[in-house]
């Protein structure tokens, strides 16, 4: 049986395939620390398992759902747009629940995109970008963020990929904070970015899940005035409320993009079990004093990921945002050959002599290929114990 021609260029995840790599080296007894992969090891907050331990009880919470998510819910996610974003969302025509963000992306590329579309996506970026416009049957047209542009993108460059472009650009994915250079946005580059997209007939995809982490600035590109004419933004409980495995996501955009992405959606799933979105709308009324005392915690362990950089042949901005740090590898660092770069062979030397792994930054485009990321999500007993394992093979640089 052969796999239906989408799947053509489409490979495992990269992460599926290191984890499982991991997992053969510690049962040859070599208990890696995994530094790599962005899923926060704190719980929730006490009240929000509460509430789903006493919703999950009741006998009327385990029926299907609305397509459309709960009134709760959404009331709860306009809300918490408004506190924390000053942005003013209709609860009941411009927000949609998603089971995960991940998934939204999915949803909106087969939405709107088909064959003969081109779509810009970020280089470096999030690779579910590049598959899921693969699935849809368009195809990805990566435009730069570099350092020298402080990883913003460059319209010029912009507007000569749309007008060499065999396909018709339809749309831009764009992602701040971003992942994984963890620069965050501003406002000015956003107005920058609806007006170039109003310009040229495009849809703005704003992926904002990083908003809290590490982040005095938290913002969300529905601040510019007329974004919703052309911006959809999908947010995330997973990394700001330490809610990764429950799945919890949203959609914000105007009422039309809302009823069009629902029509691929109702087709997908059948609405998100009742408990968890309450639960989640208890985490969304979670006071600033939660999330400074986890920040407080990010940031010990951020100090500790300077430390071990230090140790490394990198260099990096200790402004960056987000539960990540980014990485230069050093260009005359002793590295061999490797085809992600100078990241993937320091990432190499690492997992393989010090039983530390940490992520090439090249499995996110071809401009991290001489970066590494490491993940702020491990604990500060395991951030020690890594620097005092690469302390041992700092001679291999």
């Amino acid at each position: 049986m052969e796999t239906a021609s989408r799947l053509n260029g489409i490979g495992e995840y990269y992460f599926s395939q290191k984890l499982r790599e991991i997992e053969g080296l510690n049962k040859l007894g070599k208990n890696i620390i995994n530094l790599g992969i962005g899923s926060p090891d704190l719980p929730p907050h006490p009240s929000v398992i509460d509430v789903l331990q006493q919703e999950s009880s009741k006998l009327n919470t385990h029926a299907y759902q609305s397509y459309k998510g709960s009134n709760i819910f959404r009331e709860a996610i306009a809300s918490w747009y408004l506190k924390k974003y000053k942005v003013a969302l209709d609860a009941t025509t411009q927000i949609l629940p998603l089971i995960g963000s991940k998934e939204g992306i999915m949803h909106i590329c087969m939405t709107y995109f088909e064959q003969g579309d081109g779509i810009l996506i970020p280089n470096p970026g999030y690779p579910t970008y590049t598959s899921a416009v693969l699935l849809s049957g368009a195809t990805p047209v990566y435009y730069n963020l570099t350092s020298e542009h402080n990883y913003y993108p460059n319209f010029s460059e912009l507007e000569q990929l749309i007008a060499s472009s065999k396909h018709k650009i339809k749309a831009i994915f764009c992602n701040y904070p971003h992942m994984p250079t963890g620069t965050n946005g501003n406002v000015q580059m956003f107005e920058q970015l609806i007006a170039f997209a109003k310009n040229h007939d495009l849809l703005v995809i704003h992926d904002n899940p990083y908003s809290f982490i590490l982040n005095d600035n938290p913002i969300s590109i529905l601040q510019v005035e007329g974004a919703l004419d052309v911006a959809l933004e999908l947010n995330s409980l997973s990394k700001s409320h330490n809610m990764a495995g429950w799945r919890v996501g949203m959609l914000c955009a105007n009422e039309e993009r809302i009823n069009e992405v629902l029509r691929f959606k109702s087709n997908m799933d059948s609405g998100m079990f009742l408990p968890v979105q309450l639960a989640a709308a208890q985490a969304l009324q979670l006071s600033d004093e939660w999330h400074t005392s986890l920040n407080e915690a990010y940031s010990q362990r951020r100090d500790l990921v300077f430390e071990l950089l230090n140790l490394l042949p990198c260099t990096y901005s200790k402004d960056q945002v987000g539960m990540f740090v980014w990485a230069s590898v050093n260009q005359d660092a002793k590295l061999t050959n490797h085809q992600l770069g100078k990241g993937g062979a320091l990432s190499d030397v690492v997992l393989y002599n010090a039983n530390v792994f940490i992520t090439p930054g090249g499995i996110f485009g071809s401009n991290g290929n001489n970066y590494i990321r490491i993940s702020l999500c491990s604990k500060k007993e395991q951030l020690s114990n890594s620097i005092e394992a690469i302390k041992k093979i700092q001679h291999l640089f």
